[in-house]
């Protein structure tokens, strides 16, 4: 793993560029520049795509703050595959999370029957 200081030069040549969401409500206590100037910094435009390959593909968790951290050409343009990744994102961790709860429920079941073996030997 590489760390970049500038975005420009860590998106050359990349095959996946994933970004985040800003949640805005962080922006309030000062601890980000305006959204204007994160935008400036941060922001996925259509200039700084073309720094990576041209088969990369753009990934965002959702939702999507227009403007402030994608440019809408880029979030509706054919790399972008934001909205597979937020249908898929639902559907796989609701199975995650029901086989997390379904191995919650068989530990409990072993140890159930580990206890009543030990009773009935008692």
């Amino acid at each position: 793993m590489r760390v970049f200081n500038d975005m420009n030069e860590g998106l050359r040549d990349v095959d996946v560029i994933i970004m985040l969401r800003l949640q805005r409500e962080r922006m309030q206590g000062g601890l980000l520049p305006s959204e204007g100037e994160f935008y400036r910094l941060y922001g996925l435009t259509t200039a700084r795509l073309a720094l990576a390959r041209p088969d990369a593909i753009v990934m965002h968790p959702g939702p999507i703050n227009r403007g402030v951290e994608i440019e809408s050409a880029v979030a509706d343009g054919p790399q972008s595959v934001i909205l597979n990744q937020v249908t898929y994102g639902i559907a796989i961790r609701m199975a995650v999370l029901s086989m997390a709860m379904s191995g919650q429920t068989a530990q409990r079941q072993l140890e159930s029957e580990h206890l009543t073996e030990e009773q009935t030997r008692c």
